[in-house]
């Protein structure tokens, strides 16, 4: 189940809570995200490629190519048992923005999206079906916890595909990590 927290800067702990997707949805809309649900009726195995991957999505994926412009594309595809998750980890949970339009589809799995846009902090919870954009130079991090299950599409405008600008803050450590969120929230 997606579901979004708002919380204010200065106060973690303190979050307002909304479940319902259309809310959700409706919310984002209002700080520039892009928040959508779309069907995942292609079975995919576990070891399934980024060529499988993109071929079961060509057409929602061929669709937002030409809408957006996007000119890469790719799947990241992250395990528990995955050799470099803590460093993988490590580096999304670092506040940083893209000067490009951060957009993920969950094909699989789920993770947790932090997004600073002003005083407040929204953590959106993204699961199998959903697709977010984080708009351009955004302050966000993400968490896609200790033992990660997700299988992602990334669309991006420019060739070079994901470039962070890390802000150097130290505000994701004093929010919730996924586990931690899961189990406040959920």
């Amino acid at each position: 189940m997606s579901l979004l927290t708002i919380h204010p800067h200065k106060n973690p702990e303190s979050a307002e809570v909304i479940h319902d997707f259309n809310a959700i949805a409706e919310f984002l809309k209002g700080i520039g995200v892009q928040f959508e649900h779309w069907p995942t009726g292609q079975a995919l195995s576990a070891e399934a490629s980024q060529e499988d991957v993109l071929s079961a999505y060509a057409k929602p994926v061929a669709e937002l190519q030409r809408s957006y412009g996007f000119q890469s594309v790719d799947v990241i595809s992250i395990t528990s048992d995955h050799p470099q998750k803590a460093d993988l980890r490590a580096k999304f949970l670092s506040e940083h923005t893209h000067g490009d339009f951060e957009v993920r589809f969950f094909v699989e799995g789920r993770g947790l999206f932090y997004l600073h846009p002003d005083d407040n902090i929204f953590a959106v919870l993204c699961e199998k079906g959903d697709l977010i954009s984080v708009p351009a130079n955004t302050k966000h991090w993400f968490d896609m916890g200790e033992n990660p299950n997700l299988k992602c599409i990334r669309l991006f405008t420019t060739p070079d595909g994901w470039v962070a600008d890390f802000t150097g803050s130290e505000i994701a450590k004093s929010f919730p990590t996924l586990e931690q969120f899961i189990k406040a929230y959920a």
